[in-house]
């Protein structure tokens, strides 16, 4: 059951800019214009429109805590919901790998992952969208894709390319190789030869990527390519209607795919940390340059709002122009345009911050209680 209520007294983000002292009421899942229900004292927070995260796999540790210790995938997702929910995200991409990594990221566990995420989140009330990362070079799953994708209900397909592709030109082997083998249940020598025949198959690639995208394309999937280094890349991307660019390595790539109209996704984690772990291009500057769309929790759920307030703290944006990386612009390169701001008749998805600490006091999603906690739930509760 949806809320139907009017907060009053907070400082509330409209399209418009802050309105401190504002006023905003729900009712029936929107954003209403008139007041509705009983009114709730709001003063000392700031309402902002929910988060939207356009890629995390931070989902993984309740999925898998262990090897092997959790069997219910449901059950997981139902946790990682709540996790979601107490860090304000009221839509969640579920970015799942489907990799010759195996393991975690193998087929096997990704079709679990996908049939867990089906089987609840009709029940849950943080809206879950469950993406697919495929590795370019399984070309023996490509014929079968498109069904799986259709049956597991999967609306989004980014493509990855994690071949060490320079040392196997030189036939040496990968550093951790034979770590990497054992955790995917391989012979490290079976695991060495496998790499060595997907990497003797890359001319095969283009071709085979121009179907498949094509098959996806015609079955309204949404397309991504990950951690694009150079503008060529983006091009021949582009060429094949995959529009979304997440976390683009280098500024020549993502001033590729800002010139050519793409979308690009980066790591809130990137923002809060002052650059990236891998010492690719720093998404600070490249958001100063305004080659960015949506900023994502990428591996940490907390990083999507602590990167917006740090934009703003840091004076580099306003409150409205940060928040929006985290909510309007992911809404807009995921095609939801019934959310990501607060305005009447879209969806009264809603996230509450206290203003001294910055913390989430409460999350709605759709008009429902996803999370709550503390004074903020009193005041809710007319207590």
């Amino acid at each position: 059951m949806s809320l139907e209520l009017t907060m009053q007294g907070g400082d509330v983000l409209r399209p418009q800019g802050l309105q401190r002292g504002g006023e905003i009421a729900i009712a029936g899942g929107v954003v209403v214009e008139e007041t509705a229900g009983r009114a709730v004292d709001l003063s000392g927070y700031l309402v902002l429109p929910g988060i939207i995260d356009a890629h995390g796999d931070g989902f993984e540790r309740h999925l898998a805590p262990r090897r092997g210790a959790m069997k219910q995938m449901a059950e997981g997702v139902v946790a990682a919901e709540a996790e979601l929910a107490a860090n304000g995200i009221t839509t969640a991409v579920l970015a799942q790998f489907y990799s010759w990594e195996g393991g975690l990221r193998g087929p096997e566990f990704a079709a679990q992952v996908f049939e867990g995420i089906k089987a609840v989140r009709g029940e849950l009330v943080t809206d879950l969208m469950p993406q697919l990362r495929l590795e370019i070079h399984m070309l023996d799953d490509y014929a079968a894709l498109p069904a799986r994708i259709a049956d597991w209900q999967v609306p989004y397909v980014v493509f990855n390319d994690h071949l060490p592709h320079e040392r196997l030109a030189a036939g040496k082997k990968p550093p951790r190789l034979t770590g990497q083998a054992l955790k995917a249940g391989r012979n490290p020598e079976v695991h060495w030869q496998m790499l060595k025949d997907m990497h003797a198959r890359r001319a095969e690639i283009p071709a085979a990527m121009d179907t498949l995208c094509a098959a996806l394309s015609e079955m309204g999937v949404r397309l991504g390519s990950h951690d694009d280094h150079h503008a060529e890349d983006r091009s021949l991307w582009r060429a094949r209607g995959v529009r979304i660019s997440e976390f683009p390595e280098t500024m020549e790539a993502a001033e590729a795919a800002r010139a050519g109209g793409d979308h690009i996704i980066l790591g809130s984690p990137n923002v809060v940390r002052g650059g990236s772990h891998k010492g690719n291009a720093s998404a600070v500057e490249l958001i100063a340059m305004g080659l960015c769309d949506a900023l994502a929790s990428d591996y940490h759920y907390p990083s999507p709002r602590r990167a917006a307030l740090m934009l703003e703290r840091t004076g580099l944006m306003d409150l409205g122009a940060a928040w929006r990386l985290v909510s309007e612009g992911p809404a807009r390169l995921l095609g939801l345009d019934d959310r990501g701001t607060l305005e009447a008749g879209k969806r009264a998805d809603i996230v509450v911050l206290d203003k001294q600490t910055q913390r989430v006091a409460a999350t709605i999603a759709g008009g429902r209680v996803s999370y709550m906690s503390g004074e903020v739930a009193g005041r809710f509760m007319g207590c």
